[in-house]
C-alpha cells in the first residue's frame, strides 16, 4: 500500500512540475507578446489627443473664416453692381 501511495506522490510532483513549467511558459510568452506589441506601437506614428484637438480647433476657426469671407466677397459684388439705366 505504500508503494502505491508513492507512485501517487511522484505522479503528484510531476503533475506540479508540468504546471509550473507551462506557467513559465505562458508568462514568457506573454512577455514577448507585449514586447511585439510595444515595438509595433512605437513604430507607428500616432497623434495625441492634445494634437487632434489642436488641428480640429484651427480647422473649425479656418471654417469661420471662409464663412465670414464668402460673406464679404458677397457683399462687395452685391455693391459692384450698378443700376441699369432707366429707359424712357
Amino acid at each position: 500500500m505504500q508503494s502505491e501511495n508513492k507512485i501517487f506522490e511522484d505522479f503528484a510532483k510531476m503533475a506540479n512540475g508540468f504546471a509550473g513549467t507551462f506557467a513559465g511558459m505562458a508568462r514568457e510568452g506573454e512577455s514577448a507578446f507585449k514586447e511585439k506589441v510595444k515595438t509595433w506601437v512605437g513604430g507607428v506614428d500616432f497623434v495625441s489627443r492634445e494634437e487632434f484637438e489642436a488641428v480640429k480647433a484651427m480647422a473649425a476657426a479656418a471654417r469661420d473664416e471662409i464663412a465670414a469671407l464668402k460673406a464679404e466677397l458677397a457683399a462687395a459684388k452685391g455693391k459692384g453692381k450698378k443700376e441699369p439705366p432707366a429707359q424712357s
